[in-house]
């Protein structure tokens, strides 16, 4: 009898003493111990307590992220181009035509001096060429295909393990906090959303990025969305404010970022009233990963490091705020 009374007792008790233990449980293991994990740890405390003075209603939570040199690397060349340059032998040989524009010829023949050369109007052909003239359905399979098994230049790794593991457990954080969070990138909308949902857990929904033009058909008495080799918006600066205002219909309370590109995003998020946070990842770690900033030819930082401390943004050194960079595929 006094067993029975006291079992459930002595487990009680034992449950008691364990919720401490499990409240302190790191969320962000990978984040060494500093001011840029001690901001973002309490700035999700202040909008997620009730009865605090900051605190934020679950509809509200929203924390945008951009994906390239945010979420993943980016450097020699954004990895959707390198899609594109992989690409382009294979539409030029359905359409040796194409061979006589220089940026497709330049790309076929991986002659990445050449196509820069080509400019903003030439690599924008080469992604319209080579993302066009297919259902969104086909365009899906060959983007899966392609991240199955392309590999980075430099790192020798597939692209899908160059996510970093920081950014993956923030993501979870926010989203254990009742956030939603999505994607707005100046990358391709329908290139992200193939990858986005396993490698982050963000849903083909919650990503906002640059897009070609669709048209809607019936092929062969099945409905289809046909990609068109024309640019329909462009998700970078002034154009992801725009993008979260049309497909969230709500300002962001926190906005994640890593270069000049982001800025108008990290600007407009903050600019709003109550607890608010920009973050700015700064790639300043050459022995993990790549260090570039001011000069740098893709993932340009100069006015957003300029900038951050008057705007209250926490700049985030790779090298010095993260215990690793990169993330094991999930």
């Amino acid at each position: 009898m006094l067993a029975r009374v006291l079992t459930p007792m002595i487990l009680a008790a034992g449950l008691l003493a364990a919720a401490p233990a499990r409240a302190q449980v790191d969320p962000l293991p990978s984040w060494n111990d500093g001011a840029a994990k001690a901001r973002i740890v309490a700035f999700v405390r202040a909008v997620t307590e009730p009865g605090s003075k900051d605190f934020v209603p679950l509809a509200e939570r929203i924390a945008v992220f951009d994906n390239d040199g945010t979420l993943w690397a980016e450097q020699p060349a954004y990895f959707q181009l390198a899609f594109a340059v992989d690409r382009a032998q294979a539409v030029i040989a359905k359409n040796p035509d194409l061979a006589k524009r220089p940026s497709l010829r330049a790309a076929a023949k991986r002659d990445m001096k050449a196509l820069a050369a080509t400019g903003e109007k030439g690599i924008a052909e080469l992604l319209a060429v080579t993302h066009a003239g297919m259902t969104t359905e086909e365009f899906a399979a060959i983007v899966r295909e392609w991240v199955r098994t392309a590999k980075h230049p430099t790192l020798k790794r597939p692209y899908t393990e160059l996510t970093y593991a920081p950014m993956r457990e923030l993501l979870d954080y926010l989203r254990a906090n009742g956030f939603q969070t999505w994607i707005v990138s100046g990358g391709g909308v329908e290139f992200m959303r193939v990858i986005t949902e396993e490698l982050y857990g963000v849903p083909p929904q919650q990503v906002v990025g640059s897009s070609i033009k669709t048209r809607y058909e019936v092929r062969n008495g099945q409905p289809a969305i046909v990609r068109l080799p024309e640019i329909d918006f462009i998700d970078d600066k002034a154009g992801k404010p725009i993008g979260i205002h049309k497909a969230i219909g709500r300002r962001p309370v926190a906005a994640f970022g890593n270069s000049d590109g982001d800025f108008e995003m990290l600007e407009w998020t903050t600019a709003s009233p109550g607890a608010r946070l920009g973050v700015i990842v700064h790639h300043d770690d050459a022995a993990r990963e790549f260090a570039y900033d001011r000069s740098s030819h893709i993932g340009k930082l100069a006015r957003g490091l300029d900038e951050a401390p008057q705007r209250g943004w926490t700049v985030v050194s790779m090298r010095n705020d993260w215990k690793t960079v990169f993330a094991p595929q999930r």
